[in-house]
């Protein structure tokens, strides 16, 4: 074997070491032919190269290709087999016989490796095959050098053994060549098979050929992975929720804390909450007062420091209140709005500038008392209703926790002067308790009233949701006297323009006028017509809102005032709400002549006769500034103490609006378009103009 080792080491010039250990090596690695000299390219060449052996010998004989002695491949292969193609050498015949085996084995071998890669269809083989081709190729190389040699080399060994000698061992070598060939074409079909095995396990295993034979390996670790990751999951999951069905059938709320006396702290707290929302200025507020048929909701904001209440009522009992209402102090105006959703929104912040009119509530109404709490809950010093109220009359209930933060519920009596303590006309009378007993005040660390729950004489039980951030600035209507401004005397070009007022309003000529005037309680009027300054003659047309089919014509010249009752249709038509000019000329009627009064409407339309006659010089202030007609106005404050005039002057000097406060309360207004005027000529009476009015 050294031998042969080392006539092979002569020949290529390279050390062949076997591998110990085939099994180790990659599968992607062949085993290929690395010797110096190329093996023959049978597929170039149709027929054998002539060659000479090392004494000048002609070619070796063969049949279609040279062939090694009795080592060719396997019946039905037609390529060419290795091991012929080597030249004889002189010399020993050992050395000779290596060489020429190791050429042969190597030829073998590499055609051996391709023809397995060429059947799995892959030149990357697996690792079995691998292991099976590197082990069966020096077996075969060996089996080959040591015996197999063809006819030719034995007729022309110069060994000098005898005829007998060749021809045995000849059919030795013949027989072990025939052994080799079948253990190589065993080993050929088995590493085959188990090509085509490893290479649908391991090299391709989500895309190998699953319609073979079936994979009787088992699967494989990824797979195995998944099952088991799958089923931790599982396991996890029912564990998790057999944990909260178990959690949820032994869980029980803690026990609420008892009922107990109010602390120093919390008394204190309650006792501050009126001066904390007059501090706090206003609120939003949300409240449903009654129940069934009765059940009244108002949403809107309450405006503590000005003692204003803007909101929208609705609810099934809301009856005439049904829509926008206002009310500053005792006086209350209504928007009405018959057709207006049972369910309250909250109201325009800007409220709308027509159809409200001064309202006064039925006596027993359920309305009243909600009012008046509302506005009640402001004062300007801390309340001592619980600090003097007996031990029991004041406890601390329970905590809430809110967006807010953490509340604390206490129940207490309503503070003195609320509409508890008396009934909804005001006469006094006792306190309706709360279902549990008292009022309950909802309550935060910085005394801010968040929530109410009490019951009130005619109403029943209410509830009063306050939204603490919910603080717009909320502007009274006009009714009510519009924003209060902040008073102050003219400047000079202010005093100016209210002393050059008379002239300027002669030479307009004229203007159209619109009224609004709410006299009283039960008395809101409306009315239009036109104004002469040049002849000082005003002419419209009145209508209350009380009475929508009359009209009442007024006329106001140098002789005095005139007024006629007519039916609407024979006045001018229009609607109660906003009524037709008076017709022209004036109708003969019995006109009822009286001297200017000191009612609202008679001042008021005085004043605008007389073309802006503020009184002494010195006595107007300013009261603020406003829009009439889309124009920036002052709106100047003159006159007695008793019959007030606010005079809406623009920029330019002219008279815009007239106001006066009436003995209700509220605010009646006229206002002045400029416009070329008809001829205001007198009436002619069908009766003698006498009479008082």
């Amino acid at each position: 074997m050294r031998t042969r080792v080392v006539a092979l080491e002569a020949q290529t010039g390279r050390r062949e070491r076997p591998c110990s250990s085939p099994r180790c090596l990659s599968a992607r690695f062949t085993s290929v032919d690395t010797s110096p000299t190329p093996a023959p390219d049978t597929a170039r060449t149709a027929t054998p190269r002539p060659e000479a052996d090392g004494t000048g010998n002609g070619p070796a004989s063969g049949g279609t290709g040279p062939t090694s002695g009795g080592s060719g491949p396997a019946s039905g292969d037609s390529g060419p087999t290795s091991g012929g193609s080597g030249r004889h050498r002189t010399g020993s015949a050992g050395g000779a016989s290596a060489g020429g085996a190791s050429a042969a084995s190597r030829t073998n071998d590499t055609r051996n490796t391709s023809k397995a890669a060429r059947t799995n269809g892959t030149r990357n083989t697996s690792k079995a095959s691998r292991t099976n081709d590197t082990k069966n190729t020096p077996k075969a190389s060996r089996t080959n050098g040591a015996g197999n040699r063809s006819t030719t080399d034995r007729t022309k060994d110069t060994g000098g053994r005898s005829a007998a000698g060749r021809s045995a061992g000849g059919a030795r070598r013949a027989t072990a060549g025939r052994k080799t060939d079948d253990t190589r074409r065993a080993a050929a079909a088995q590493s085959l098979a188990e090509n085509r095995d490893t290479a649908r396990r391991d090299d391709t295993p989500d895309t190998a050929d699953t319609t073979g034979a079936a994979d009787t390996t088992g699967p494989t670790s990824a797979s195995r992975r998944r099952r088991t990751v799958l089923l931790l999951l599982g396991l996890t999951a029912v564990t998790s929720a057999t944990a909260l069905v178990l959690g949820l059938l032994s869980w029980a709320p803690d026990p609420p804390e008892p009922a107990r006396p109010l602390t120093v702290a919390e008394s204190e707290r309650l006792a501050a909450v009126r001066v904390t929302n007059l501090r706090d200025l206003r609120a939003g507020v949300r409240v449903t007062a009654g129940t069934g048929a009765t059940r009244i909701e108002l949403v809107g904001w309450v405006d503590w420091s000005r003692s204003l209440l803007y909101l929208d009522v609705g609810g099934p009992g809301a009856g005439a209140e049904r829509g926008l209402l206002q009310k500053s102090g005792p006086v209350l105006v209504i928007r009405p709005d018959p057709a207006a959703v049972p369910t309250p929104a909250a109201p325009p912040l800007v409220a709308p500038e027509d159809r409200w009119r001064l309202h006064r509530l039925a006596a027993g109404a359920p309305l009243a008392p909600v009012l008046d709490l509302l506005l009640d809950l402001a004062a300007d010093r801390p309340d001592t209703t619980t600090r003097t109220a007996p031990s029991g009359a004041a406890r601390w209930i329970a905590r809430e926790t809110v967006p807010a933060g953490p509340l604390d519920v206490i129940q207490a009596p309503l503070p003195n002067g609320t509409p508890a303590a008396g009934t909804a006309t005001g006469t006094p009378g006792a306190a309706t308790p709360a279902p549990d007993g008292q009022t309950r005040y909802w309550l935060d660390q910085d005394a801010r009233l968040h929530k109410l729950v009490t019951r009130l004489p005619g109403t029943g039980p209410v509830t009063v949701i306050f939204n603490r951030a919910d603080r717009p600035t909320l502007r009274p209507v006009d009714v009510l006297g519009g924003r209060p401004g902040l008073p102050r005397a003219l400047t000079d070009a202010e005093q100016r323009r209210l002393d050059r007022l008379p002239a300027r309003l002669r030479a307009q000529g004229g203007a159209t006028l619109t009224l609004a005037a709410p006299m009283g309680t039960t008395t809101n009027l409306r009315g239009a017509g036109w104004l002469s300054w040049i002849s000082r003659t005003a002419y419209l047309a009145v209508a209350d809102l009380g009475v929508p089919d009359r009209r009442t014509l007024l006329r106001r010249d140098a002789a005095g005032l005139a007024w006629a009752d007519l039916p609407a249709v024979d006045a001018g038509g229009g609607t109660a709400e906003a009524p037709g000019r008076p017709p022209l000329p004036p109708p003969a009627v019995a006109w009822r002549v009286s001297r200017p009064g000191r009612d609202a409407l008679s001042v008021l339309v005085d004043a605008a006769v007389t073309a802006g006659s503020v009184g002494q010089r010195g006595t107007a202030v300013r009261v603020r500034e406003d829009v009439a007609a889309g124009r920036t106005v002052d709106v100047i404050e003159s006159g007695p103490a008793d019959a007030r005039l606010r005079y809406w002057i623009d920029r330019d000097g002219s008279l815009r609006r007239l106001e006066l406060r009436t003995d209700a309360g509220a605010w009646a207004h006229l206002d002045l378009h400029p416009a070329v005027v008809p001829r205001l000529a007198a009436p002619r009476p069908s009766a003698p103009r006498s009479g008082a009015r």
